[in-house]
């Protein structure tokens, strides 16, 4: 098991080796920003899905409903680049709400974005598997399949380190924001020199029988989902290296020049060539196939987009760990998700994030249209606590608070518009988040009181009474006469003032229990031995009934009382299965009883 995991995780590194795990902003923007970037795959298909269910007419709406999302991306920018400034230690939205709007809000935004880091991953391994099946038609009905094995795959990768993860993504990332970029120029060029006549299927200012505000806000808010990663690095500051805060908010900044220009390029250009959706082939492999035809260049920007949607399941493995290591480090999920891994990774996190995003695709079918709503409202939320919690903070600090927190406020205001539009005009969809975050923010209360318990009764009071024991009886556990007693009852000796062998005789094992009993006082005749019988064919039961009689005397006697359990070690790790795990359960069992010590004797084989 040691080996396969080296050779899948690779070797141990040390904790002075953290720093050099840090990441330049041209590695941080293939490791935080594929999220982002490959939701122009779905973005612009989003909002044209929701017209088109008026009429195809209705297409020339994206246009101005992509320059809304613009204005959107562009307050949210410069929003969470005051953000990492401002909290350069990470936690992005979390941290930000806990801090200025008080710990409800915290956990709301951070419960939320828990829940859109696992739909995070669903969204763009199922998009991604949809780019795959556009390509080679012979693998449609296999998304699901196909899905489960990029999250295990990227899973793998990010147990392996920041670095490496980082290293391997670079190709698939820039490979992407190459073609995609050509796609566009070429599209442009075509269009200037009158090579790519217009096929709209309706000039702009047209009205459409039949449109309404409703409609056109639902579009709205699906083609901002987009959007959706672009608070990725704020959650991630500590990731960069130093100065943390510059690099990131730089990396922020570019991340959000190039989706800015790749979402209004697509729009541009589906509107213009009058691409219409359809269900087997994605709206940009039709936009690819108008620009490029059936060249080697619309194979590469196929390819290219199956890898960004699959390996954009990434920043959700980069974000999901550092916020899950901030709400364990204030007491709201368990405390092993501050561990490190091997790599210096925060393996339980990325672990959790897996599986939770697998579950999720077995619900969803790996349906990207029934995810986006969900995935939108997840983000939605903490964009709007977030924003606000800023506007709160530079209007304490005063000086020019309303300067600082103009693109805050109209960030806030658009990200509550759209949690409106979600709530009135897709509740069908996002009806299990409003189930989910209440059971969530329950869970993260009873675990923060467990904590608060524990502390208060593990603290030390100002005078510390050391208690006197008289003595302590120590009962070892018997099964058969072995080479594993010997060193166990010698053990139990040199801590005990009584020693008790206590073995268990099922019904049927009569003759058995008088040769072991036999052979026991003839090996050791200076201790005693008590035989337990079990009419049901279990030994646990017994054993425990019987600690819990002596412990009982022994207390009367103001003696303490051990148990010592017996078992050998094999050779080999893979030997275990062989055997029974009694001892393991028995020492479950007897951990739950109180004034109980518990002590294992190994005795290791040779052969």
């Amino acid at each position: 098991m040691e080996y396969l995991k080296r050779l899948l995780v690779g070797k141990p590194l040390k904790s002075a080796e953290n720093d050099e795990q840090k990441l330049s902003r041209f590695a941080a923007l293939a490791l935080l920003s594929s999220d982002a970037l490959s939701s122009i795959a779905y973005g612009t298909e989003q909002i044209v899905v929701v017209l088109v269910t008026l009429s195809t007419a209705a297409i020339w709406y994206s246009l101005p409903i992509a320059a809304f999302v613009i204005v959107l991306l562009v307050s949210l920018t410069l929003s969470y680049r005051q953000i990492i400034h401002a909290y350069p230690h990470g936690g992005g939205a979390y941290i930000v709400s806990s801090e200025n709007l008080g710990e409800k809000a915290g956990l709301v935004a951070g419960g939320s974005l828990l829940i859109d880091y696992m739909l995070t991953v669903a969204v763009s391994v199922s998009a991604g598997a949809e780019a795959i099946t556009s390509a080679i038609p012979a693998l449609y009905g296999q998304q699901v399949t196909i899905s489960i094995i990029i999250v295990v795959l990227i899973m793998m990768l990010n147990l392996r380190g920041l670095r490496e993860s980082a290293a391997f993504l670079m190709v698939p990332v820039y490979t992407f924001i190459a073609i995609i970029t050509l796609l566009i120029i070429v599209g442009l060029v075509k269009i200037a020199l009158g090579m790519a006549p217009l096929h709209a299927t309706a000039v702009p200012g047209t009205v459409v029988p039949g449109i309404t505000i409703a409609l056109l806000l639902r579009a709205f808010s699906s083609g901002s989902s987009s959007l959706t990663g672009v608070e990725a690095i704020s959650n991630a500051v500590p990731f960069f290296k130093k100065p943390h805060a510059k690099n990131a908010a730089a990396t922020l900044t570019i991340m959000a020049t190039i989706l800015g220009f790749f979402f209004v390029g697509i729009t541009f250009i589906n509107y213009w060539y009058g691409v219409v959706p359809k269900t087997e082939v994605t709206v940009l492999a039709q936009v690819g196939e108008a620009v490029f035809g059936h060249s080697v260049m619309f194979y590469i920007l196929q390819f290219a987009t199956a890898l960004i949607l699959a390996v954009a399941a990434n920043t959700g493995f980069s974000a999901f760990p550092v916020l899950a290591y901030n709400l364990a480090k204030d007491k709201f999920m368990p405390h092993l998700y501050q561990d490190r891994g091997d790599r210096l990774g925060y393996s339980n996190g990325i672990m959790t994030l897996a599986a939770g995003s697998i579950v999720l695709l077995l619900i969803f079918q790996g349906s990207t249209e029934r995810l986006i709503p969900l995935y939108s409202i997840g983000v939605f939320i903490p964009f709007a606590l977030s924003q606000t919690g800023m506007v709160i903070k530079w209007r304490k600090e005063g000086q020019a608070w309303f300067r600082k927190s103009l693109a805050n406020i109209i960030g806030a205001a658009i990200s509550y518009g759209i949690i409106l539009i979600l709530f009135f005009y897709r509740l069908g969809d996002i009806w299990p988040f409003f189930i989910i975050m209440p059971v969530l923010l329950i869970v993260f209360y009873k675990i923060h009181e467990h904590y608060h318990h524990v502390a208060e009764q593990l603290r030390l009071e100002k005078e510390v009474k050391m208690k006197t024991y008289d003595g302590n009886t120590v009962i070892v556990l018997v099964g058969n006469v072995t080479q594993v007693n010997v060193g166990a009852l010698n053990y139990a000796q040199s801590i005990g003032d009584y020693v008790l062998a206590m073995h268990v005789s099922l019904d049927e094992d009569i003759v058995k229990e008088k040769e072991i009993e036999r052979e026991f006082k003839e090996k050791f005749p200076d201790i005693r031995f008590s035989v337990v019988h079990s009419s049901y064919r279990s030994i646990e039961n017994p054993i425990i009934r019987y600690v819990d009689i002596v412990s009982k005397k022994a207390r009367q006697l103001n003696y303490t009382t051990t148990v010592v359990i017996p078992q050998f070690v094999p050779k080999h790790r893979w030997q275990n299965i062989l055997h029974n795990q009694t001892s393991l359960r028995l020492r479950f069992r007897l951990s739950w009883r109180e004034n109980i010590i518990v002590s294992t004797y190994s005795y290791h084989l040779k052969k």
